[in-house]
């Protein structure tokens, strides 16, 4: 049978009708004062049951698994108070889905506000700031999160009294922690691939709402999204189809057309599968270290750093480029540590550059705009056999050349990885094999994406499922939200030119009045894919966020702040398309450089 779903008329008094109901419940028990207080409270919420009734979207119920009271710890920036942390599940309609699995961080005390986190690639793992819940022998460990690139000068939120909250988007995955964001074997269920596509974040967050009501006595006053990659395009979901129930976001990286990224994972792939195409970790090197050397002092200063990317992307060709004097392309017929290969040149081009599909995408866009290749660190410093790969590693070209089957990864630990095929090329593996041929033995590198024939129009069905291909938020605007985006220049996975791509068809969907007083844009030079060997960044935006929100102070100048390569250097954050030129001083402070107009 055909569901039906409600008009948006009927839709909106839902809506309305779970806000208050849940506004309207009473408390479990009066406020906590002391350490006791709060744990017996804690205690009263094993069992507790959300009726559907107050979750906005077709469920089941939702019910508490555990509840476990952690008294205050830590100091300075690491102190966190008593601290109630709720685990539970959201139960599908449909028995044979998996269950929504939530985690629920209550503070006490609190200061009326929450944040909820995106999370990772496929998802699969409990969402709670960057970490994972983890449960041994009945007792909880509570991990408090940060926001992605969050200072490490300043509480977490937790911290500072935020009550914060996540799911693993409607699945368990099947594999190890360190290859769970790549399992995609989810999709071969409806109702599991549609929360995936957005739904869980609805469910999710109408459970915590109804939760923190029942604890505190009080609604959350004030609730903010933040996320990266997934949890970007999460948060571009969250604020555009509910805005009624979200004041703010944070959104980094966003992945926020995923399917159109998975269509381009698949000609990168194609081409890294090729004969000789692969780049081994010395030629990663070798190309990355040319562009730093043809481009680094394009922005005023040599620092390390490729700060004028647009000027590099117009000059540099690996084809005609040298590194250390010495032509970077092979010479015919040779090969070497310090040289590429013309199929090796040939694959990055590719990396570089559009990828269009033959048919009309339902963005209206024309394709994925490639990734910024050139300066990029795709992953080419050594696994370190004791601590388990580089995340830079792991995030970008990974240790094994694409094929069919697509090899899997291979683990030192469950938190580490030894070997895998490029990140981006198992995401399209599991996409190709669950999400659109739903045939687990179908080979991913016989898919043409830009012609995908017989498949194309389930490709489409679900680019308009997955995709956050919504331009205008006039509703989140109108009741005040605001939204922060940032983007690594140089991001081996999910490209800086979509991020570019989606606040210009903000811009042209709401004009540039409007877009100027809801959303912030900024590009950081040198970092990655949320880790970075040559700037790994850490920015205050939850500050920035709360003061626009709550004081209507929009951001003036920001810092962003190295914590890895150079720890404490600063740079400023510029609102894109400027760039950071240097104007003479100290190198590793904001304050010598300016953001230039592109």
């Amino acid at each position: 049978m055909t569901r039906k779903h409600p008009t948006p008329h009927r839709r909106r008094l839902a809506v309305a009708s779970v806000t208050a109901a849940v506004a309207a419940l009473p408390a479990l028990a009066a406020p906590a004062q002391t350490s006791q207080d709060a744990a017996a409270r804690c205690a009263q919420l094993q069992g507790q049951t959300v009726p559907a009734a107050h979750i906005g979207l077709p469920t089941r119920d939702a019910v508490v698994t555990q509840a476990t009271f952690t008294p205050a710890r830590g100091a300075g920036v690491a102190a966190v108070g008593d601290t109630c942390t709720v685990e539970g599940d959201i139960r599908p309609l449909d028995r044979k889905a998996p269950p929504i699995r939530f985690q629920l961080s209550l503070p006490q005390p609190w200061n009326g506000k929450a944040v909820m986190f995106g999370g990772g690639g496929y998802n699969g793992t409990t969402a709670v700031g960057g970490t994972s819940s983890m449960t041994s022998g009945g007792q909880t460990v509570v991990l408090s999160g940060n926001v992605p690139a969050g200072p490490v000068d300043h509480p977490t939120p937790l911290g500072r009294g935020y009550a914060t909250f996540g799911s693993d988007s409607g699945h368990q995955s099947l594999r190890p922690v360190a290859g769970a964001s790549r399992d995609g074997s989810f999709a071969a269920n409806e109702e599991a691939r549609r929360n995936f596509a957005g739904d869980a974040i609805k469910k999710t967050r109408d459970t915590a709402a109804y939760l923190m009501q029942r604890h505190y006595g009080r609604p959350v006053q004030r609730t903010y999204f933040a996320g990266g990659s997934t949890g970007g395009r999460e948060a571009l979901l969250a604020i555009g189809r509910w805005p009624q129930d979200f004041d703010g976001a944070i959104a980094l990286y966003p992945a926020w057309n995923a399917a159109v990224l998975n269509l381009h994972f698949g000609r990168m792939t194609r081409a890294l599968a090729g004969k000789d195409a692969f780049p081994w970790l010395p030629q990663r090197q070798a190309l990355y270290r040319a562009a730093l050397q043809a481009c680094d002092a394009l922005d005023g200063v040599a620092d390390g750093l490729i700060s004028h990317q647009a000027a590099c992307d117009a000059a540099f060709d690996p084809d005609t480029a040298t590194l250390d004097g010495q032509p970077l392309r092979c010479a015919d017929g040779t090969r070497g540590d310090h040289c590429l290969t013309p199929a090796q040149i040939a694959a990055f081009k590719v990396l570089n550059s559009a990828t269009v599909p033959a048919f009309a995408l339902p963005s209206g866009e024309k394709g994925y705009p490639g990734l910024t290749t050139w300066g990029t660190d795709f992953g080419f410093a050594a696994p370190d056999k004791d601590k388990g790969q580089s995340p830079v590693l792991t995030l970008g070209l990974g240790t094994l050349a694409p094929a069919a089957p697509m090899p899997g990864v291979s683990l030192l630990s469950l938190t580490a990885v030894a070997d895998s095929p490029p990140y981006g090329s198992t995401f399209w593996d599991q996409w190709v094999r669950y999400f659109v041929t739903d045939d687990t033995t179908y080979d991913p590198l016989a898919l043409d994406p830009e012609r995908p024939g017989p498949w194309e129009r389930r490709i489409v069905e679900l680019i308009e499922l997955q995709d956050a291909n919504r331009s205008d938020f006039s509703a989140f605007r109108a009741r005040s939200g605001k939204l922060l985006l940032a983007h690594g220049v140089h991001d081996a996975l999910v490209s800086n030119r979509a991020t570019q791509q989606f606040v210009a068809r903000v811009r042209r969907a709401m004009g540039d009045a409007a877009t100027v007083d809801f959303l912030r844009y900024y590009e950081i030079p040198g970092y990655g894919h949320s880790v970075s060997d040559q700037f790994s960044a850490a920015w205050d935006s939850l500050t920035a966020l709360e003061q626009w929100v709550e004081q209507g102070v929009a951001p003036g100048p920001q810092v962003v702040m190295d914590t890895k390569a150079v720890p404490g250097r600063t740079r400023p954050l510029c609102e894109w398309p400027s760039w950071p030129r240097y104007a003479g001083g100290d190198v590793n402070q904001a304050a010598s450089f300016t953001c230039a107009p592109r």
